[in-house]
């Protein structure tokens, strides 16, 4: 059977559906209501016909001052929510005038080394009222901390402060690469950001389970589900082995999911995690709580579907994924930018994206009935075989020791690799069709001037930090850090001094090397 026949992962797909394709389907045990257990239909009863998902912009660019204004100019054009993409080096746990971070400052994202900068990130945005994502993962606990300090100056007290942190480091040591320290050191992080939000910040979603890095790289629907419910077993495990009751923080917990342009294939995707996810939770996990047990998510289009020819192609593609995303219950939604294949997005395609939701949730009528596939005989057959496959995935993930041991033994990272290079192989042999690429080409592409980051930006920000250096108590700062090296050492958890060091104005970089300094850093074996 050709590619044509099979879904991206792999599954049969039938030219026709009737109700042999549902024979057997117990509807009340796998469908129920919208907004009760097993959520197949979706997480809330009225889902959008109440109000639409929340629409997220991802932005983060060059100096915190640019950022704010990008921002502004976001939430002008009506978006919802803010989501903050960081640099590499701050991703990493270094600061902008280290070696190791030259030539990259501003670059993926907005150099954030100081409470300084993330005052100046966030300068005229009232936090009690906005919602705010921030894509860190290693280093999460840092920027996290800079945040809740900029709202206390604003007078918003933690339990007012709305958003995410994606503090989900696993998925970095499978698919993306931007760890710090090694993986059990990492869960008592992890465990100890849980434990500090439900005391100190309790609307917070503490983390954001990722499977969309692991799709970008390759993986297939089904492996992107699998392998971010293995790991949020993993985070649930270690919470509750650090003495965390599951419904103090399983509330809290929420997931990152990619919407690609086969739209049935990621309806049926979205439903079937959901799926599995509330029945792990009250029957492996005892959870209680039904907001325990329901998947809530956040949805970025595809990324790494966008083509860097033909780049205005790209809107319909996002628009095509963004409705997968909205078919399928997202609770929130970040649209690409169709030039993003080519550089940082401009202010135009930043807000021709945002636009692409606003058409979706007003102009159409999807909005307007809860889970309009349900009872469709080829999403719900679609749905059982996507849940059946990843339950077989999770298993082998649990076979090998769990999702950290797998890691260790490299299993996620050749499955998706390996996912990855078929995939690559059906669009060299023209068996899968990319529009632009491998059929309906041009003899010549348009010319496009795609936004670029002033260079000089990394030497300011190096003489910025400089500057800071000179100016605190730097002793001060040593015996706070030095406090958090102690904590580390212990089982005491580690954010309330390391909130202490950074309101003493230490770095991001300070903070991660003071870690280093007890934990280690995290160096990968080969997987072949």
């Amino acid at each position: 059977m050709d590619s044509a026949a099979r879904t991206e992962s792999g599954l049969p797909l039938r030219a026709v559906y009737d109700a042999s394709a549902t024979e057997g389907f117990d509807t009340a045990a796998k469908l129920g209501d919208p907004g009760r257990f097993p959520y197949t239909r979706g997480v809330y009863p009225s889902m959008y016909t109440g109000r639409p998902w929340t629409m997220r912009q991802y932005a983060g660019f060059g100096t915190a001052k640019e950022s704010n204004e990008r921002y502004h100019e976001l939430v002008n054009a009506g978006t919802g929510g803010l989501s903050v993409a960081f640099d590499l080096p701050t991703q990493m746990g270094y600061d902008s005038d280290e070696a190791i971070a030259q030539g990259e400052v501003g670059k993926v994202g907005v150099a954030i080394d100081t409470i300084d900068d993330m005052r100046t990130l966030f300068r005229g945005l009232p936090l009690d009222k906005v919602s705010t994502s921030m894509t860190i993962n290693a280093p999460a606990s840092t920027l996290l901390l800079m945040y809740q300090l900029v709202a206390a100056e604003q007078g918003v007290a933690g339990d007012r402060l709305t958003g995410t942190i994606q503090n989900d480091v696993l998925k970095e040591y499978i698919a993306r690469g931007t760890y710090i320290y090694p993986p059990k050191q990492s869960l008592r992080l992890t465990s100890d950001i849980f434990a500090y939000c439900h005391q100190e910040i309790p609307r917070w979603n503490t983390i954001s389970i990722s499977g969309y890095h692991m799709a970008e790289a390759g993986a297939t629907p089904t492996q992107e589900i699998a392998f971010t419910i293995a790991n949020a077993k993993e985070y649930v495990r270690a919470a509750i082995g650090a003495g965390l009751d599951v419904d103090d923080f399983a509330p809290r917990l929420s997931f990152f999911f990619v919407a690609r342009t086969t739209l049935l294939e990621e309806v049926a995707k979205f439903r079937a995690a959901r799926r599995i996810w509330s029945r792990i939770m009250r029957e492996e996990f005892n959870a209680k709580n039904p907001k325990s047990q329901m998947l809530r998510f956040h949805t970025q289009t595809a990324g790494v579907q966008l083509t860097a020819q033909q780049p205005e192609v790209n809107l319909v593609r996002v628009a095509l994924q963004g409705l997968g995303a909205v078919l399928g219950g997202t609770q929130s939604l970040h649209t690409n930018s169709y030039d993003e294949a080519i550089a940082l997005p401009t202010q135009k395609a930043a807000r021709l994206a945002l636009r692409t939701q606003q058409v979706i949730a007003y102009e159409s009528d999807v909005t307007k009935i809860v889970d309009p596939f349900a009872g469709s005989y080829a999403v719900e057959s679609m749905t059982d075989d996507l849940e059946a496959a990843a339950l077989e995935l999770i298993q082998a993930v649990e076979d090998r020791g769990g999702a950290v041991s797998a890691i260790e033994q490299g299993f996620q990272k050749s499955e998706i690799e390996g996912a990855a290079y078929r995939f690559a192989l059906e669009i060299e042999d023209r068996e899968r069709t990319v529009v632009g690429v491998n059929k309906f080409v041009l003899d010549e592409e348009e010319p496009y001037e795609p936004l670029r980051v002033d260079p000089r930006i990394e030497t300011e920000q190096c003489e910025r930090l400089a500057e800071l250096r000179k100016e605190r108590d730097n002793d001060a700062v040593e015996r706070a850090l030095d406090a958090l090296r102690t904590a580390a050492r212990g089982t005491g958890n580690v954010l309330f001094p390391m909130r202490e060091a950074l309101s003493l104005h230490a770095t991001g970089g300070e903070v991660s090397h003071a870690l280093r300094d007890v934990w280690g850093g995290y160096v990968p074996h080969d997987t072949f």
